[in-house]
């Protein structure tokens, strides 16, 4: 086993590579500019971490000191024309060069993109140069050269994703007819682990790639229908312009300016393998590569299993690398809409518990009965279960118990319920309670959070059209459950 250290740490990549290194039994140190992004992580106290950047060179002979093997999986990407981040990219190279020759390091693993001959977009361009900075830097360096990665938390997964949500006709650039080859995160994953056993002295760079080669169009379509969708009518545009596109993708999708820029740019160009070596040192995986349509089921996994976590900032051990987590950037993953709404009151928390746990049915939901009462009708004239199957007991529940157009999905009694929507509307829906006992005397926190996943465009039109009567509903509904629970003990 081998002593590995990986410089981006909390990358897309770098957070899914390193569980997977440190399940094949090698010793891991890891570097990252802000530790408290690995807080919640899961294998966080399986790691020797170093905070830092790369552009100071102590940083990168600190990372490196005692090393055998270093990946180097961080890249700057920025949108405008006066950002320097060639410079950036390039100190970084010769600093980690340098300092891995220093140290001794038998191997240096770079990913870098997939890019043909010729002139290329500022981005590729750096990423290149970085590969060819470090294969000369008297370490013997492997640099994968990967096509648009596939899985949630992937820019460029993301940026497909919502575009294909949103949209459902898409005037686009005339690069969606561009040739690309796009690769599944486990896949890639496959190949960076591979990278300890290849042969020492081995410097050269490596195409990888999935099986298909596809247009970026088919992989808008393709996801589409992945995801359930009707694939959208693309009108390949030839007046926008890279910046014009990369402001447009901005304004559509939640992929930050600085990201969005560098990828339009990049996509100008026709990126496949033109070579496939690496077959002869790292063989396919088990089963092959996978096919793009199953690389996106897999990166819309949570999704399709109806799974919504109680709490956001709950840390758990990576069962998928297409799955997100949460060292992943704030505008990855499935857009979630939600309305959160907290109460603090001096009543003891099992008073509050039971009007929440009595709610729905006979009882009400303790907010305009009147709005309640449409909502349901129009549910059931659209052909759903509207308000009236009521409750199997008006006080107590049961996990799996039908509310009105609820279900009980999760149930800690006293202190966790959530509810999962039956009802009609253009997405998944939850109504979440939750009360916490603030100690002796102290009272109790009521929490309630509304959590919606839209689908497609009208979901999100539906979420705008009834965020004017959430704000009523749901904070009349937080007062009046906790006002509720100081009557019945006041009853009582």
């Amino acid at each position: 086993m081998a002593r590995i250290a990986v410089a981006g740490a909390t990358g897309y990549i770098g957070g899914r590579l390193i569980p997977l290194l440190l399940e094949a039994g090698h010793e891991v140190r890891v570097l990252s500019r802000n530790l408290t992004k690995l807080r919640d992580v899961p294998w966080r106290d399986q790691v020797t971490a170093v905070e830092g950047s790369i552009q100071d060179f102590e940083t990168a002979r600190e990372l490196c000191h005692g090393t055998e093997l270093v990946y180097y999986l961080v890249h700057s990407m920025s949108g405008g024309a006066e950002a320097d981040f060639e410079r950036v990219e390039r100190l970084c190279a010769m600093n980690l060069g340098q300092a891995a020759r220093e140290a001794g390091v038998q191997r240096l693993v770079y990913l870098s993109g997939l890019h043909p001959h010729g002139k290329l977009s500022r981005h590729l361009a750096s990423r290149t140069e970085v590969g060819s900075i470090l294969m000369a830097s008297g370490t013997p360096t492997v640099v994968l050269q990967a096509g648009l990665v596939i899985g949630s938390g992937s820019a460029s997964f993301e940026m497909v994703r919502h575009l294909t949500d949103v949209l459902p006709v898409m005037p686009a650039p005339k690069w969606v007819m561009n040739k690309i080859q796009p690769i599944a995160i486990r896949d890639a994953l496959h190949y960076l682990v591979g990278a300890t056993s290849l042969p020492s002295g081995l410097n050269r760079t490596f195409d990888i790639g999935g099986p298909e080669v596809l247009r970026y169009a088919d992989m808008m379509r393709s996801y589409a229908q992945a995801a359930g969708f009707r694939p959208p009518t693309i009108i390949p545009l030839p007046v926008l312009t890279p910046w014009l596109a990369g402001q447009w993708v901005n304004l559509v999708t939640p992929v930050p300016r600085s990201l969005a820029i560098p990828l339009v740019e990049s996509l100008q160009h026709s990126c496949v393998t033109s070579e496939k070596d690496i077959a002869a040192f790292i063989p396919d995986p088990v089963g092959g590569l996978t096919p793009y349509k199953r690389s996106v089921e897999l990166a819309l996994h949570k999704i399709e299993t109806d799974a919504v976590e109680t709490t956001w900032a709950t840390a758990h051990a990576l069962s998928a690398p297409a799955e997100p987590l949460p060292s992943d950037p704030d505008w990855a993953g499935l857009t979630v809409f939600t309305d959160e709404r907290k109460k603090t009151t001096k009543v003891p928390a099992h008073q509050v518990w039971a009007v929440v746990e009595g709610i729905g049915g006979e009882n009400g939901y303790y907010s305009l009965p009147f709005a309640w009462t449409v909502r349901g009708w129009m549910d059931k004239l659209a052909g759903g279960v509207g308000l009236i199957r009521g409750r199997r007991s008006p006080n107590s529940l049961q996990l799996n118990d039908t509310v009105d157009w609820w279900r009980v999905e999760t149930l800690e009694r006293g202190h966790l319920l959530l509810l999962r929507a039956e009802m009609i509307v253009p997405g998944r829906a939850w109504l979440e309670f939750e009360v916490t006992d603030l100690g002796e005397g102290q009272g109790s926190e009521f929490r309630q959070r509304a959590i919606f996943f839209p689908r497609g465009l009208w979901g999100r039109l539906y979420w705008l059209a009834v965020l004017p009567f959430h704000g009523a509903i749901f904070k009349n509904m937080a007062s009046r459950i906790t006002d509720a629970a100081g009557l019945r003990g006041g009853a009582q």
